[in-house]
This record gives structure tokens, sequence and C-alpha cells, in this order.
């Protein structure tokens, strides 16, 4: 996008992932979503937005991009195995849980008890931050300003949940997905019973598992009130530099999908969640959750409470590099060259780097 905006040939929609909500809004390469729709003459109620999702979009009150494809982390399980085991579901804690996928190995259910995801980072270590309601960087997350800085790794529930993951890989609880496999087929094909994902899975999961599966909420720590979980996903952005007319059809086009109707249809199509209330409350109408009740979860987590400033989301600056970051230091822990404090250290430090870098760079804008 930033190429082709340079040169003049971008398009007058993009979609881009949450993460890089920074950069898009500090591009100078934006136009509002509510500017254009109300400049195109339609009314959308921004307030119906289910409120975690639009929350993270917002500025001045208003969601600077329309949210589209919102999703968030569900705890996915093999029903079979956990019946095998004496189980009738998952356990609520991350302590029981850990009691569980020890007993469905120790009796020779499964070949490996969890599929470690390929975005471990959010859904295993930001969202657990979020749920147990502790801080993963300074000024809200973020939302309060560009000189915020990552303290995740002075959490000792983030580095015991790093320590946690270690002790199940090293016992052959965890397996890394290689050799063809992605995380999704190691869950699918029946080999690991547990996996934490995307709602958004539900397509790959109806169509691939062959067995009793279900999901669930994300665990919690024991003694904890979990607080709402954070979006994944995307959003669509109104570039500058179009014409009249393109913008009178993207407008269109918005307002198309924001309505309940569409939204309905696409949630129930990809699994992602309904992004306004309205479009909730129509497919609840229509039982279509009485039907797929592991279709409601994600939606259920998002909203459970109210959200803190640990749990709205996040707002870091150039955010995939930092994650990347995080993603290289973790690995070390995977291979025993470091501890999980010596490696969320090592994240902390190089990703406070690239924010300051981010902050020198727009700070004056």
């Amino acid at each position: 996008m930033v190429a082709a905006y340079r040169v003049h040939q971008q398009p007058v929609l993009i979609q881009a992932a949450e993460r890089g909500f920074l950069t898009m809004y500090n591009s100078g390469a934006i136009i509002p979503v509510p500017q254009l729709m109300e400049k195109e003459g339609y009314k959308i109620d921004w307030n119906d937005f289910v409120a975690p999702v639009a929350g993270f979009y917002l500025v001045d009150g208003k969601p600077a991009a329309m949210p589209f494809n919102s999703s968030t982390p569900i705890f996915w399980y093999n029903a079979d195995h956990f019946k095998a085991a004496g189980f009738d579901k998952p356990g609520e804690t991350w302590q029981e849980l850990d009691k569980q996928l020890r007993a469905i190995k120790e009796k020779g259910v499964s070949k490996c008890q969890m599929a470690l995801a390929n975005d471990f980072y959010w859904s295993l270590i930001e969202n657990y931050a979020a749920i147990q309601d502790q801080p993963y960087g300074t000024k809200a997350n973020g939302f309060g300003g560009l000189d915020t800085e990552f303290i995740f790794n002075k959490s000792p529930l983030v580095v015991g949940q790093v320590t946690r993951l270690k002790t199940w890989l090293d016992a052959g609880i965890l397996q890394i997905a290689g050799q063809g496999l992605s995380p999704d087929q190691l869950f699918t094909s029946g080999t690991c019973s547990t996996y934490v994902a995307s709602t958004a899975a539900h397509a790959a999961v109806e169509s691939g598992a062959k067995f009793n599966w279900s999901a669930t909420f994300l665990p919690h720590e024991e003694g904890i009130q979990p607080k709402n979980s954070t979006i994944g996903g995307g959003a669509l952005w109104v570039l500058k530099g179009k014409s009249e007319e393109e913008y009178a059809g993207a407008a269109a086009f918005l307002n198309f999908l924001a309505s309940p109707k569409t939204q309905v249809w696409w949630s129930k199509q990809t699994g992602y969640v309904p992004v306004t209330n309205a479009a909730y409350e129509q497919a609840k109408s229509e039982g279509y959750f009485k039907d797929h009740p592991t279709r409601e979860i994600a939606i259920l987590q998002l909203t459970r409470g109210t959200p803190t400033d640990n749990s709205r989301g996040f707002r870091f600056g150039n955010h995939n590099q930092s994650m990347a970051l995080l993603v290289e230091e973790i690995q070390g822990v995977w291979t025993g060259q470091k501890t999980p404090q010596q490696a969320l250290d090592a994240a902390a430090a190089r990703g406070n780097q690239i924010l300051r870098q981010y902050e020198q760079l727009h700070a004056a804008k």
C-alpha cells in the first residue's frame, strides 16, 4: 500500500490487520471512514458496533476504519479424547487444564495434547495478559500515547505462562507443527487433543475434523476473574487521492458491509464475529447460536465484563516488528537457549527500541 500510494496507484480501500492501526492512522494517507460516510449521506450508528471491536479503532469517539474481519482466539478441543480420559469438558482454569492434559497423556489417549498455534504470541501471550488483566505496556497498552513502553516482562503471570508452555513442550504435551503439518492439521487430524486458535478456524475445523469436537472460552488463572479477550483480524481503510465517483462507490460498499444482513451472512460463512450488536441480535433471534453454540463463544468472550486499560487492546507503533522480535526471543525458550524471563526481558527491550523510533518519527505530527 505504501509503495502504491507513493506512485499514485493506491486503491480506494485497503484491508489492514489490527496491529497495523497506528501505521495506517499516522500515515497521512487515510480519510476516516465516518468522515467519508457522512459526506456521502450514509448514517452509521457507530455506537452499535460491539464495544471491544469498535473500541480498538476509536479516535475521538468514532472508528477511523470500518471493522471487518474481527476475531478472537478460543479453546478448541477433541471431545472424544476428553471423554476417553474421564472428563466431560476442559476445565476453566489453566491449573485444571494442566491436570487434564497430563491425564490424557498418561492414559495414552492421544499422541499430543496441544498443538502450538503459529500465532501463539496473540492467542497465548497477548490475550493471556488481557484476560488476566495484566499490563502489556504502559499508557493503557499504548492507547494513552506514543511514549508507551512494553512491560509484559514484569508480569509474574506472563512469565509463568511462558514457563508453563515450555514445561508442556518438554513433557511432550505441547507440539510445535512441522514436517508439512500445520497446527490446524495437528488438531483436525486427531493427533493433538486441543488447540488455541481464532474463531475464524471454524471453517477448517468443521470441514476437517472427523471426530466429536467442541470449543470453549480461553482458560484463566485460578483466583482471577477473567476479563474480555482482545480482537484480531482487520479493518477497511479509505485512502486519499481518489475520485469522487470512487468514493461514492466505496461508501456504498461500506454501508452494505455494515448492514445486519451482510454481517450475519459474513459471520456464518467465515466464523468471524458479527461486528454490530444488531447483527448479533439478529443471528440470535434466528436461533443460529442454539444450533451452532461454538460460534457464539468468541463474541461472549469479547463482551465479557467491562474492558480495562489492560484488556481494551493494543496500540503500539510498528507492532508487527515488535511481535516478530517476541516470537524470535521465545523460540530461544523452546530450544533451551534462554529462560522465559531472559527471553521476555530481551523482547521488551528490543521492542521498546522500536517504540522509541516510532515515537521520534511521529511525535511531532
